[in-house]
């Protein structure tokens, strides 16, 4: 039997290791190009343009293209001289003061 020409979203997923629904963000956002066939528009991602769009991936890596999340802001030690440092009243712990 050949190698079929073209993929459902289901089988994209399981190549990619992927959801369907991250599958689909791919192909609604143009990363990867797919096509609609039939009456209920099933979508179908032709084998070299997963193989394209993989390449394409690996490209931005090498370059460093892809980007990372950030790393968070370094937050100060919740210590008492901080607390002691600033001025009258600024400081709350998470309490309302009463009034």
């Amino acid at each position: 039997m050949p190698t079929p020409r073209f993929l459902t979203l289901d089988d994209v997923a399981e190549i990619l290791n992927v959801s369907w629904s991250q599958a689909y963000a791919l192909v609604r956002r143009r990363e990867l190009i797919a096509i609609q066939i039939g009456g209920r528009g099933q979508w179908r991602v032709e084998v070299d343009e997963l193989e394209r769009f993989i390449q394409q991936k690996y490209a931005e890596a090498r370059a460093g293209a892809v980007s990372l999340p950030e790393e968070p802001a370094e937050v100060p030690p919740d210590d008492d001289a901080a607390v002691e440092a600033a001025p009258a009243g600024t400081a709350s712990r998470g309490r309302r003061r009463s009034r």
